[in-house]
């Protein structure tokens, strides 16, 4: 019998786990994750008026509730917690799914500004990730630009437009659903480089800023205009040509009053962030105006424009982060691997796989993890017979718990859960409403936690 764990309960951790337990009718996988709650950006990077991909965690659950799958939360893995030497001794194998967890930088000048943040941190605050600050994201800001024309940039330009009506039924914290409802953001301006051929959003999501309530969406036809593809989009792919489309109906589309409006601009590049007075805070972004170069880049022609902001959200993209004990390249933010295998010095490291962004950078959708966790799984059973078994007998819960480490279980998370729906109840929300910080998560989990396990918790348990 294989011994397995899985570090990160994210899409990729689920759907490797998922995956041994298909293939390998004997295996027991313990999906281990820092935090006590489990699905990962699922959870805490899903936007909270989009109940449809939310209701993903359905299916996630399905799999973390296999009688051959044993979730356990709040646990840290690498620095300040359990290192990774010693998952190898108390499991056959580990695949660490640790995701992508910096944000890019634009690394141009007065990005560090008050009032500059990267989208994550804005989506960690509205999402009650509990290791959120709450920057007053919104306090005094009546204009905002988003830099990036992704999905992520859409989700944080769309929660800025929508009103307290459409936000209270989520399961937002009830403190970033009173600021949101206070927000005197009037103007939002959703940034790209390059044009909407090249953008990275889908078109789901683009016309969903089309149907905001209270809010007009401006593109102006000229910016447009510059893509190659935007007279003829025939040529391109499914998404970048539906996109083109949908854009192309809202050229030149009048103001009609509202009280909220969203520029969608095209081919400006950052260059500063300007400083208001006091020179401590944002009060603008300076912009490039770009040109396609014919490679499908662009370059930058020495026309400028200022657009007055009080908040910047930069949303360019993430990077994975060194966990201490593993090989990292430090170029492209992943594990060296091969086809998922673990590579120190160029060696197949025995034991240790990777899975998701930490393999192969952060790339795809949710469902871009189904393929890879099945490589890496399907590696992982090929070297079954050649692992050196160095878990013991004893299950290695029964060990942790000996050295007071006390995980939340199963039964702590869904303690949770209680505890967030009687907290929406009592709000008189239509739905449960997330847990916003440590303290109360762990309470909440304690409720749900063996007397005998509660009164082992030490300072080895996250938070």
């Amino acid at each position: 019998m294989l011994r397995v764990a899985v570090i990160g309960s994210g899409p990729s951790g689920v759907y490797t786990a998922q995956n041994l337990v298909q293939l390998d009718p004997e295996v027991r996988v313990d999906v281990i994750d820092r935090l006590p709650c489990p699905y990962g950006l699922v959870r805490y990077g899903v936007a909270p008026d989009h109940e449809k991909i939310k209701s993903l965690q359905n299916n996630l659950r399905t799999v973390l509730e296999h009688d051959r799958v044993r979730f356990l939360g709040g646990v840290e893995i690498g620095a300040g917690g359990i290192a990774v030497e010693r998952l190898r001794e108390l499991y056959d194998a580990v695949v660490y799914c640790v995701g992508a967890a910096a944000d890019r930088r634009l690394s141009i000048p007065g990005e560090d500004l008050r009032g500059s943040w990267s989208a994550t941190e804005f989506v960690s605050w509205y999402s009650a990730h509990p290791d959120a600050v709450d920057g007053g994201f919104v306090r005094d800001a009546r204009s905002a630009v988003v830099i990036g024309v992704g999905n992520v940039a859409v989700d944080v330009t769309r929660i800025l437009a929508r009103g307290a009506a459409e936000l209270r039924p989520t399961d937002m914290p009830e403190a970033a659903l009173t600021a949101l409802t206070a927000s005197r953001v009037t103007d939002i301006h959703m940034v790209g480089r390059r044009g909407p051929s090249q953008a990275r959003f889908t078109t789901k999501e683009l016309r969903e800023l089309g149907g905001l309530p209270d809010t007009d969406i401006l593109l102006d036809a000229a910016e447009l205009s510059l893509d190659p593809a935007y007279g003829d989009p025939s040529g391109l792919p499914a998404v970048q040509r539906r996109n083109v489309e949908a854009l192309r109906a809202w050229v030149d589309r009048p103001a009609s009053g509202t009280a909220r409006r969203i520029h969608a601009r095209f081919f400006l590049r950052p260059v500063a962030f300007l400083p208001d007075p006091s020179g401590t805070r944002v009060a603008g972004v300076r912009f490039e105006r770009t040109r396609p170069d014919g490679t499908g880049g662009v370059t930058g022609t020495g026309v400028y424009e200022e657009v007055p902001a009080q908040l910047v959200l930069r949303s360019v993209g993430y990077r994975g982060v060194p966990l201490e004990g593993l090989p990292f390249d430090a170029h492209s933010g992943t594990v060296p691997h091969r086809a998922g295998r673990v590579l120190r010095e160029g060696v197949v490291a025995p034991g240790e796989y990777v899975a998701g962004w930490i393999k192969r950078g952060p790339t795809g959708v949710i469902g871009t993890n189904r393929p890879c966790a099945k490589e890496t799984v399907t590696s992982l059973l090929e070297d079954a017979a050649m692992i050196e078994r160095t878990s013991p007998l004893e299950d290695p819960l029964t060990r942790w718990r000996a050295e007071g480490i006390a995980p939340v279980e199963w039964t702590g998370w869904r303690a949770i859960e209680r505890a967030e729906a009687a907290l929406g109840a009592s709000l008189g929300r239509g739905s449960g409403v997330k847990l916003p910080d440590w303290p109360s998560l762990m309470s909440a989990a304690g409720e749900g936690t063996a007397p005998e396990a509660r009164d082992s918790r030490s300072t080895h348990t996250a938070g």
